[in-house]
This record gives C-alpha cells, structure tokens and sequence, in this order.
C-alpha cells in the first residue's frame, strides 16, 4: 500500500504525465509538464526508485556540486501537485520522467497505485511525434482514447493504432484496463527539425490540454518562444532551396487535407475554443464585443477602415483624415468612428 504524508486532500484531481525519450520528439510533451510545474510552483511529494526501472549505461546519473559537496541525481520519474484556481479550482497531479528501460508493467503499476490512491478522475497522458507537417502552420495534436464512452462523451478520437508503442501507449492501457478514464494527447512535431527544444508543439499541447479539462494556463514567454522557434526555422529553410520547396510541398498538402474544414462553421468553433482559453467571460455572448476590440484590433494603416497592409499615416493625421473625408459626403454617413468591429 503507497502511503502519501504531506499531500492534501485534493479537488477533482486528473493525472498528467509526460516522458522523455522516445515518445518526447522536441521534448515537446516534457517540456509541456515542466511548464505547469513551474508556473503552478508545483511540490515533488514522491519519486520511484530509479533502481527498479532505469539502466544507468543508458541513463546516466549526473553528479554536481552543492556548496563543495559533491551530489548525485539519479535518473527517475518524480511525482508533484499543483493547484489551479481558474475558472474554478481542479488539481493536477503532474508525472515527469524519463522512460523506464525495463519493468513497464510494474512502472505502470506504481503509477496507478498512486492514481488509486489521490483520486485521480482521469489520466492524461502527453506525448510528441516526428510527422511530415510543416513547421509553418498551426501544431496538429491528436487526442485519442481507448475508452469508447470516453471517446463519446469528450469528442476524442477512438485509438485504432497497430505497431511498436512507448510507454505513453503502456501507460494509457494500462488506465483502461484499471478502470480509470485515460487519454493521450499527441503533437506532431516536423521531423525535419527535430532537435530540441519546440516551444511551438509544447505550446499547442499545453492548448489542447486547456480545452480537454477548461483550464485557465500562464503561458508566460512561451508564446514568444515559439514566434522566435518558427522565424528561426524561416530563416534556415530559407537558406536551403531543397528544403525550402520541400516545406512547401508540406504546406500545399496540408491546406489541401483541411480545405472540407475551413468552413464558417469550424472556423466559429475554433473560435470559441480561443475564447473559452482567454476570456474569463467566455460564457457571455456580450463580453465578445469588447474583448474583440480590446485583443484583436485591426492593423493601423493608411485608412480610416483598418484595411491595407501598409504602415500609412499616423493617427492623429488619419482622424483629421477621415474628418474632412466626412465633410465631403455631402451628409452620407461615413465618418469615422474609430470602431472597427463592423468593417467586415
């Protein structure tokens, strides 16, 4: 029996795990947890016995140096709780690791014993793969479960996969096959730029994440992060010609493969999706006005609607600008109002 000191009653708790190695390309999905450790200041309350599950010829402890004394960080998973307040409060229990070299199945079941034992309501567990998907357009993250009822009731993908798996795939059968509701959330990072660190894919999971279980998450820098990752990766594509016709190739597929959904319809879903994450009155249909206006405005350009794409004249020119365009109209009612909500 796992006996936990120190840990409080927790509120609605969902477990969220994510590992190194092969199921982490980009360390995107690691990289996903230790943001929500970090943000939420998350407290390490267990970690299994890097003995029991590691080879340390292929994970190294490292050692470093503490005030002269010299100390020594074995490789493991460490478990840690946090608490978030936003919209209403919900605890995670965050898992992050490395994956085990042997004893899956004992790993496993370490990890539901904790589960069992905080009472957890579901399992999420992250995960990122190398596709051919251009680093230029929105991160794909698929998220899939085992449980068909899940699969209903949350709008996921039912796990149809056949061939090698990783511990993320261990993992969530083995959640299935305990009883507890389980789902994997997978980004697809370009395996044309593998190396770590994907801010872009760690954001989209952490997104994703927000929606699965309406969460409130700081972002922090991450989002610059990952406009920083994308103008990077511009810029060497760029310098390859290869590469660069390959990329486009991948964008010309992928804006084929979506065209059935870029409907109005899906296109206000998204939308409202955003809105959910960002808007702490999402719910209220009078709030999107504003917050239209106060996060989205129009670019300032050269004329008094907002369109064009040039830098234009500056705003107080414009306003005497669009004063004397008024006067003009002979009474037509074009004067500007400075509200751009009703250009389109």
């Amino acid at each position: 029996m796992i006996e936990l000191e120190g840990v409080p009653e927790l509120i609605d708790p969902v477990m969220v795990a994510a590992f190194e190695g092969w199921n982490d390309a980009g360390d995107a999905a690691s990289a996903a947890v230790g943001h929500l450790d970090r943000e939420f200041k998350g407290e390490v309350f267990a970690a299994l016995d890097a003995e029991d599950y590691y080879d340390f010829q292929v994970n190294r402890p490292t050692v470093w140096m503490d005030g002269g004394v010299r100390q020594i960080t074995w490789p493991t998973t460490r478990l840690s709780v946090v608490r978030i307040e936003t919209p209403k409060p919900r605890d995670l229990v965050l898992i992050r690791g490395i994956e085990p070299s042997m004893r899956w199945r004992s790993f496993c079941n370490e990890i539901l014993g904790f589960a069992h034992e905080l009472g957890v309501e579901m399992v999420v567990v992250m995960g990122a793969l190398l596709g051919d998907t251009p680093h230029t357009r929105p991160v794909p993250v698929t998220a899939v479960t085992s449980d068909p009822d899940l699969a209903t009731a949350l709008s996921l993908e039912e796990s149809r996969y056949e061939g090698p798996t990783g511990i993320v795939g261990i993992l969530q059968e083995a959640c299935t096959h305990a009883g507890i509701p389980a789902v994997s959330l997978w980004a697809a990072v370009p395996h044309y730029v593998s190396q770590p660190p994907n801010p872009k894919a760690t954001l989209a999971l952490l997104n994703r994440l927000e929606d699965l279980l309406d969460l409130r998450i700081p972002l922090g820098e991450l989002p610059e992060d990952a406009r920083a990752w994308q103008v990077g990766v511009d810029e060497l594509a760029a310098e390859d010609s290869e590469v660069s016709e390959y990329v486009q190739t991948l964008e010309e597929a992928r804006d084929t493969a979506e065209l059935p959904e870029a409907s109005g319809e899906a296109i206000a879903r998204e939308f409202e999706r955003y809105l959910r994450r960002r808007d702490p009155q999402a719910g209220d249909q009078d709030a999107a006005g504003p917050y239209l206006r106060e996060t989205s405005p129009k670019p300032d350009t050269g004329t008094a609607g907002g369109g064009g794409t040039g830098g234009g004249l500056p705003r107080a020119d414009r306003d005497e600008a669009g004063k004397d365009r008024a006067a003009d109209t002979d009474g037509e009612n074009t004067e500007d109002t400075g509200n751009t909500d009703n250009d389109e």
